[in-house]
């Protein structure tokens, strides 16, 4: 019995750098339209070609191999892997970034949808660069909701059918996976043709909509202007505000919404969560800003509301810089890098549905203290949750804050301050992007060591599959028949 197969890993691998080298086609239209150079879109389409035919063509014995539980493991690890790093090459070649570790971060922000940036200036950026950075971010999307709601829920991963996916998304929604990719994939194009068109119609012009579509359908943040949504108007900030908070949404809702089956959406526990969190949480910032500082009432909410959903939907886009807000609002915007949109989103963090999980052991703990012989169960949207699923949930939870603590002492090691080595650890593990200190909404991380900038690229990476597909890799049981 084989452990892994790695013939069929190779040809997967190759079919999805295949996907990638023809990712960079519209982008070399887009440099034939603005008059640029389309040289560093074409060779990096041709060289991952290349290697695409390398991994695909001679291992045509896989077809017939089944795929295994660890191959989908360390497929999806891998994927996320090569993805940038062939990510890097219009960056390099076009010499925008010409640095690697750099091209390499900014490569795996745009795919892992985090959206921290070493760039100063991305307003000196050819259309072409810009337009691949925000493209980025819209295939990572697809990615992440291929993979949530598609991949895990069907290898069982910590109880992912349990959540506000209810099961395997293959038998409650459709009978065929291919059927859910399409409907999945429709939601996500109708949100950002949306979007698109309304931006479109406010003070953005139809590239600078379509590269901030991208961004906030993805939950991304990637700008076109350096002072991101501040150098728009209270409309288009509106709207983003708006698709953000959308995009937070699990997919499954849409689905169900366009199905008019609206009990499912009314006994979506996390969704009401994620509602009521949204509204107290922005009415706390908007309130802070009203009471110690002089911005009238409509600027106070409208940037309050507005930063504390880019922070839980985990976007990243700003319409202030939330440093120069009061240290009530800034803790409350640092505390928030750890909630997450909803499970089947393309948001990151812990999400809402294990917050909600660990509100409900605590109310039960509370209940045991006055009925200690009482039986009382978990239920989450109507269902039960079994005690080994719950502790798993528990357990990611304790997982997610001891690698933060120590990826923010390895930072602190390697020479950053403390605000800004827990605050990027944060908003890389969270994709979220900007975060405080050196790397505020306002700044960049073009001043991190290489070494730093290495170990968030692989927080991102780590925090965007949801930590536990990368580390089951490095388990014994792994490697055992």
């Amino acid at each position: 019995m084989r452990l892994i197969n790695p013939i069929l890993i190779i040809r997967i691998l190759g079919k999805i750098l295949l996907l990638e080298a023809l990712i960079f086609l519209p982008c070399i239209i887009v440099a034939y339209l603005y008059n640029e150079s389309t040289g560093p879109f074409v060779i990096s389409s041709l060289l991952t070609g290349f290697f695409s035919f390398l991994l695909f063509v001679p291992w045509t014995k896989a077809k017939n191999i089944k795929i295994t539980n660890r191959d989908t493991f360390l497929i999806v690890s891998l994927a996320w892997i090569l993805f940038p790093l062939f990510g890097t090459l219009p960056y390099i070649l076009s010499d925008t970034i010409p640095g690697f570790i750099d091209a390499l971060f900014e490569s795996t922000s745009g795919f892992t949808t985090t959206g921290a940036s070493i760039l100063r200036d991305v307003e000196i950026l050819p259309y072409s660069i810009l337009f691949w950075r925000s493209l980025t971010h819209w295939i990572g999307g697809v990615g992440i909701i291929a993979l949530v709601i598609l991949i895990l829920p069907s290898l069982k991963v910590t109880g992912y059918q349990l959540f506000s996916l209810e099961s395997s998304l293959k038998e409650k929604i459709h009978p065929k996976i291919s059927g859910v990719a399409v409907r999945v994939l429709l939601i996500y194009l109708g949100l950002t043709v949306a979007e698109v068109i309304l931006l479109d119609v406010g003070d953005m012009n139809l590239f600078d909509s379509i590269c901030h579509s991208f961004g906030t359908v993805a939950t991304g943040g990637f700008s076109t202007k350096n002072i991101s949504l501040m150098h728009y108007s209270n409309y288009s900030q509106f709207i983003v505000m708006i698709f953000m908070f959308l995009a937070g949404t699990s997919q499954v809702v849409y689905y169900y919404l366009v199905k008019n089956n609206f009990r499912k959406i009314r006994n979506n526990e996390e969704l009401w969560f994620y509602l009521i969190v949204v509204l107290v949480a922005g009415t706390l910032a908007g309130s802070i800003l009203l009471l110690h500082t002089s911005k009238p009432l409509s600027e106070s909410f409208r940037e309050g509301f507005f930063q504390v959903i880019s922070i839980i939907t985990c976007t990243g886009f700003a319409n202030a810089d939330y440093i120069l807000w009061p240290s009530a609002g800034m803790m409350l915007i640092f505390l928030l890098m750890f909630s997450g949109g909803c499970t089947g989103s393309t948001s990151g963090g812990i999400k809402m549905a294990r917050h909600l999980i660990v509100q409900k052991n605590i109310s039960r703990f509370f209940k045991r203290l006055s009925h200690p012989g009482a039986i009382i169960t978990l239920k989450l949207n109507g269902k039960y949750v079994e005690e080994k699923t719950n502790r798993s949930i528990l357990a990611f939870i304790l997982l997610y804050f001891f690698i933060f603590l120590t990826g923010t002492c390895i930072l602190l090691i390697l020479g950053s301050d403390p605000v800004t080595s827990a605050s990027s650890v944060a908003t890389c593990m969270a994709g979220i992007g900007p975060g405080f200190g050196t790397v505020g909404p306002m700044s960049n991380f073009s001043e991190m060591s290489a070494i730093s900038k290495t170990v968030l690229s692989f927080l991102m990476i780590l925090g965007r599959l949801e930590i536990l597909p990368v580390f089951v890799l490095f388990g014994k049981s792994f490697w055992k028949i």
